[in-house]
């Protein structure tokens, strides 16, 4: 079977909206390191390899505001495809206490290669996809409830945003009102991270964006990711009323 490194769902549906998953897969390519990183296959299914539940979230929020949703087929542990190409943690060598023996000893010539396997073609088609002004991207992750010797997080979603919060705002105003979330405002990570995909492919360009993070244990199983999606749908759409965009 041919590899790729990317999944394109419902292209032409007519909606503004771009859902975009960047850690959607923990598919280690066969030719990057023979398609095993060399880590036990517990840690392959932790979020320090990919997003556990995000692409499903994605991909029925896409139904659901009627976009096409865009998905990385990688492991952020091949190369991730949210850091700009100078980011240090663009290949990751160790990651919540795991050390990533495949990545070890790579040089810049592997990460090149990669790049050129995974990140270009991925990058590439979001360039394509977001090339028409009136997108709206909504970028979806994940994200563990405790890192290793690290405090639990309180959060249950997280809106994340750069200087572009015309989206984010209204966003975090709607889901706090509902009154049972804890809603992280730019936590439990910063949304400024400069030369990230957001950045590169919708800040820079001027498109309304918002990067969501839903705790992973949340969004397991099928029955959480659909739930999530259909209580971000509609929140989403008044969010993007009330910003008047």
């Amino acid at each position: 079977m041919t590899y790729t490194p990317f999944f394109l769902h419902g292209e032409t549906r007519p909606g503004p909206w771009l859902i975009t998953c960047d850690h959607a897969t923990n598919v280690v390519p066969p030719d990057v390191a023979g398609g095993d990183l060399g880590l036990h296959r517990t840690d392959m299914e932790r979020h320090i390899a990919y997003d556990p539940g995000a692409y499903g979230v994605a991909r029925e929020l896409g139904v659901l505001l009627d976009g096409p949703v865009l998905a990385a087929n990688f492991s952020r542990l091949v190369i991730d495809p949210n850091r700009g190409p100078d980011d240090p943690t663009l290949l990751m060598k160790l990651y919540d206490g795991s050390i990533i023996p495949a990545n070890r000893h790579a040089d810049d010539i592997e990460i090149e290669r990669r790049m050129d396997m995974c990140y270009r073609p991925y990058d590439a088609e979001l360039a394509r996809m977001t090339a028409l002004p009136h997108t709206v991207v909504v970028s979806m992750h994940s994200f563990t409830r405790q890192l290793r010797g690290r405090d639990p997080r309180p959060w249950d979603i997280g809106v994340l945003y750069a200087e572009d919060d015309r989206l984010a705002r209204p966003l975090i105003t709607l889901l706090q009102a509902e009154g049972d979330l804890c809603v992280g405002d730019n936590a439990p990570y910063s949304g400024h991270l400069p030369g990230d995909a957001i950045h590169r492919h919708a800040t820079r360009l001027g498109r309304p964006n918002v990067l969501i993070e839903i705790r992973n244990d949340l969004i397991a199983d099928t029955e959480g990711q659909n739930h999530w999606a259909r209580r971000l749908a509609p929140a989403l759409k008044q969010a993007l009323e009330l910003s008047a965009l």
